[in-house]
């Protein structure tokens, strides 16, 4: 039930935030802003009453589609709070909407949870590279809508888009605070993830597809943070880059896990 509730406010808050980017009035992005706390807030209650029916933490199967979602909703709320960027809504609450969605309505078969899962530093593994993956996800739509106002500033087209969108500089600026607090927390999942295969396998590094791509989306996220302190990249690289890194994340992360079975031995 709070699930389904969560994900019906997850609904309202991106026609919400929708109806602002087309009439830019504060009282429809007021109301989508509280539909999406108290979303956030029933959401956590969700994962929280379903945790001892579940067994484990939401790390496993289908359950991690519901925990990014509410991770990204967390990260965005803090974002919205800080930059008054309400339009990035627009993109964020129907990403968190189509995740919880699949959370329900994709079946889950019972999962076996392996010994080595139940290490004290799987949780830490996970728990931080969801909040970097979080955190990457706000690049993710600051990036595509860079990419749409930087379209309508060279084309000069400088009409209903331009205005609803923030500059050029801020979502410039959100990009570089997203990578400048998501890469550090993606470092720290890497880490614990060593030190979790130590204590499981009894070696730092195991190959497989999920080491493998982690390491090629850290690499990424390490090249885009290298060049913008170094270098000075910035605006539609830094932009595309933060697109490209996102959607290699999501797509591995789904081959992953329902493709190639992820860690869960079902």
């Amino acid at each position: 039930m709070l699930f389904n509730i969560t994900l019906f406010l997850y609904l309202a808050a991106t026609i919400g935030y929708i109806s602002y980017l087309i009439t830019l009035k504060k009282p429809i992005s007021t109301a989508s802003t509280l539909t999406l706390v108290v979303s956030f807030i029933l959401h956590a209650a969700a994962i929280t009453v379903r945790y001892p029916e579940l067994g484990h933490p939401p790390f496993l199967g289908i359950e991690t589609l519901s925990f990014l979602a509410w991770t990204i909703v967390g990260i965005y709320l803090l974002v919205e709070w800080r930059y008054k960027v309400y339009v990035l809504g627009s993109i964020v609450s129907p990403l968190a909407f189509i995740l919880l969605l699949l959370t329900i309505i994709i079946p889950e078969g019972e999962i076996h949870v392996p010994p080595y899962l139940r290490s004290v530093w799987f949780p830490l593994h996970v728990g931080f590279a969801f909040l970097g993956n979080a955190i990457f996800s706000l690049a993710f739509a600051a990036g595509v809508m860079y990419l749409i106002q930087e379209k309508q500033v060279k084309g000069h087209h400088l009409g209903g888009i331009y205005k609803r969108l923030p500059s050029l500089e801020v979502l410039d600026e959100i990009n570089y605070m997203c990578l400048a607090i998501g890469f550090p927390l993606m470092t720290i999942g890497i880490i614990t993830g060593f030190a979790w295969a130590k204590s499981a396998w009894g070696t730092f590094w195991v190959v497989n597809p999920r080491a493998i791509s982690s390491l090629v989306t850290w690499l990424l996220y390490a090249t885009l943070l290298y060049g913008r302190s170094t270098v000075g990249w910035r605006g539609r690289r830094a932009a595309v880059l933060a697109i490209t890194g996102f959607l290699i994340m999501i797509a591995t992360y789904f081959a992953i896990n329902f493709i190639l079975g992820g860690h869960a031995v079902k």
